[in-house]
């Protein structure tokens, strides 16, 4: 996949009432040329990561004003990349996050699960996707998308960019803690993801 990148940066003020922090990593859509055909996309060393759940999911808010459920971002992407089974701060942090942006836009929200390495235990396996489902139904999203990339050997940025593309996510949400654990190369991201990325700090 080549892709032709320019970045820019968007600080928080666009984002009101989160108080986070943040900065907004911006890379835009730009021009796609593959190699592979269409249909061979979702494919990570020849198999497609596994749907396990795909609903609308619908936020439980209080009353919103005008301006809310509607703007920028209608899909959002929330990648767990770290193999604590009770989530790292910075995944629970990403999570509330993502729930406070989805509330906002009325944004669809698809979690994204990459283990490289999958030879932990089932129990701790199924204890991480139940913590996520927790977190989730906690900010009042009971159903949401599932994906799982386990033991691919594709890079998490190659991964998290092939979700974004094929999905037409609008943005990534992403803790810093990702970076600093090199659970995931920052540099590859604006390679791979051609929608905006919010980097959160620890």
């Amino acid at each position: 996949m080549e892709l032709s990148l320019c970045r820019t940066v968007v600080t928080t003020p666009q984002l009101p009432r989160l108080g986070f922090g943040l900065s907004l990593l911006c890379y835009p859509r730009c021009t796609l040329r593959r190699t592979s055909h269409r249909l061979n996309r979702f494919q990570f060393s020849a198999r497609r990561p596994s749907l396990r759940h795909i609903t609308v999911p619908k936020a439980t808010t209080e009353t919103s004003s005008p301006a809310e459920g509607t703007g920028l971002y209608k899909k959002l992407l929330l990648p767990v990349i770290d193999r604590n089974p009770y989530l790292s701060e910075g995944t629970r942090q990403a999570a509330a996050t993502t729930i406070d942006l989805a509330k906002k836009y009325g944004a669809e929200i698809t979690v994204l699960v990459i283990d490289e390495n999958p030879k932990e235990s089932i129990n701790d396996h199924d204890l991480r996707i139940q913590n996520i489902r927790w977190h989730l139904s906690q900010g009042g999203f009971e159903e949401f998308a599932l994906l799982e990339s386990l033991g691919e050997g594709k890079l998490p940025a190659a991964i998290i960019g092939e979700i974004a593309d094929d999905l037409n996510l609008d943005l990534v949400v992403l803790s810093m803690e990702s970076i600093h654990s090199k659970y995931v190369d920052g540099n590859l991201l604006p390679e791979f993801v051609p929608c905006p990325i919010m980097l959160l700090p620890l």
